[in-house]
């Protein structure tokens, strides 16, 4: 495996290939020419231009890079189960140029030394940029507010409790109204912890006849009541992530028709998993929060196909393999995503849930509009972050060839159709398959 720093100054070309960018409603098959970090030109070569490489993109999307708005880098804290070098390269393996890091790491995102060091970490490996989401409150202990200009000064693209809780509502009114008063977005990762047992699956016949804890579904749409009130209360941008169940698109869809400043993400495998595949106690399917019946899978293929679930995310979150060895209830929740993240997600394309441009829409240009990044396009004079996807190349997940040091996935061993031939950050070559 190659983590060598990416040389920034190639001149590359990419040929034959059916460029997509849906913010210029583009999809036309044409060469693209890319010097110095930037696109200068899509269809005809510019004058004078001599590529240092080239590459055959025939039957192949040139898309803008992903932009995933939920993914774990482990590093600081938690480097048995990864890094920033390790998870940036599994990044670009995946077509992901810009990811957001949640503030759980240790220490937690809560001051502006933590988010630079991040930046920094993530800029010496050069395989991808990863913006820092700030803690809501200091240390994620739900008390006391953080210092929200602060870390936006320090490159936070916004601030999030995640799941853990804020218990007097008091508080987390304050800090909806400061996060307001910088246009700080807010992400929400809504859960009532007091009915979210630890170690929990989807509260139904499969958490019975296993013996497991169950998570009602009402305990994301509780919470997610309470914090759309507040919301519209506090008229702060929220945008919620990872929701699992059909009356979570519900009321985000009535809250987008009320007008507020609402988005949500839905993480890929949701899309897959139901609860009743976690036959055998497999820890691989130890995910929060839980995969739930086949009417919330479904709802949540709608919500996306109509756009009430505008943005598609890995919620990637790698672990040693000792973090998935234990009683199903004791493990780790999470899945090492990257990997699946683009092969999946396209998927959607084969079914005719989504068109081409909608599906890039959902991974690249609304979550660049959602954290007001200068991304997910590919208009000349930009940074050249895009990818290469063949649609039509069939393989099997292993643990071999996934990239990231996380190995857990119960989508290993499953044949995925698409895959990243090549990625592009900043203009640089940052992945190529061959």
């Amino acid at each position: 495996m190659d983590f060598s720093r990416p040389n920034f100054n190639q001149r590359i070309v990419i040929r034959n290939g059916r460029v997509i960018d849906p913010t210029q409603v583009l999809d036309q098959v044409a060469d693209i020419y890319i010097a110095d970090g930037l696109i200068s030109n899509i269809g005809n070569a510019p004058v004078g231009f001599k590529p240092d490489m080239e590459f055959d993109a025939e039957g192949m999307l040139v898309i803008p890079g992903a932009v995933d708005v939920c993914a774990r880098v482990r590093e600081p804290g938690q480097t048995q189960k990864g890094n920033i070098h390790s998870e940036t390269h599994a990044a670009a393996a995946a077509g992901v140029t810009h990811l957001c890091c949640p503030p759980d790491t240790n220490p937690v995102i809560d001051t502006r030394a933590v988010a630079a060091l991040i930046q920094e970490r993530a800029y010496q490996s050069g395989y991808a940029h990863v913006m820092p989401i700030g803690a809501l409150t200091k240390g994620l202990d739900g008390q006391q507010l953080s210092e929200m200009h602060s870390l936006r000064e320090a490159g936070c693209i916004g601030v999030s409790q995640l799941r853990h809780p804020v218990k007097d509502a008091q508080v987390l009114l304050r800090c909806l109204e400061y996060a307001s008063t910088f246009d700080l977005i807010v992400f929400f990762q809504s859960e009532e912890q007091s009915i979210s047992p630890a170690g929990g699956v989807h509260a139904g016949p499969t958490a019975t006849r296993l013996g497991l804890p169950g998570i009602p579904e009402c305990a994301e749409t509780i919470a997610l009541s309470r914090d759309l009130l507040l919301v519209e209360q506090t008229g702060v941008r929220a945008h919620f992530g990872q929701i699992s169940c059909a009356r979570s698109v519900e009321l985000i869809a009535t809250a987008q028709a009320k007008g507020l400043p609402v988005t949500a993400d839905v993480a890929v495998h949701q899309l897959y998993l139901t609860d009743d595949m976690i036959d055998g106690f497999n820890s691989q399917y130890h995910v929060r929060p839980p995969a739930r019946t086949e009417a919330d899978r479904q709802a949540l293929i709608d919500g996306v196909k109509a756009g009430v679930i505008s943005v598609l995310c890995s919620d990637h979150q790698p672990h040693e393999a000792a973090a998935k060895a234990e009683p199903f209830p004791t493990t780790a929740a999470g899945i090492s995503a990257f990997s699946h993240f683009l092969p999946l997600s396209y998927e959607f394309v084969r079914t005719g849930v989504l068109t081409e441009s909608e599906w890039v829409q959902r991974i690249a240009m609304n979550p660049a509009l959602l954290i007001g990044l200068d991304a997910g396009h590919l208009s000349m004079g930009s940074n050249a972050n895009l990818c290469v996807f063949d649609p039509n190349e069939s393989w099997k997940l292993s643990r071999d060839n996934m990239v990231s040091q996380g190995k857990n996935s119960p989508f290993i061993g499953r044949t995925l159709h698409g895959r990243v031939k090549l990625t592009l950050k900043d203009g640089a070559l940052s992945y190529r398959h061959s």
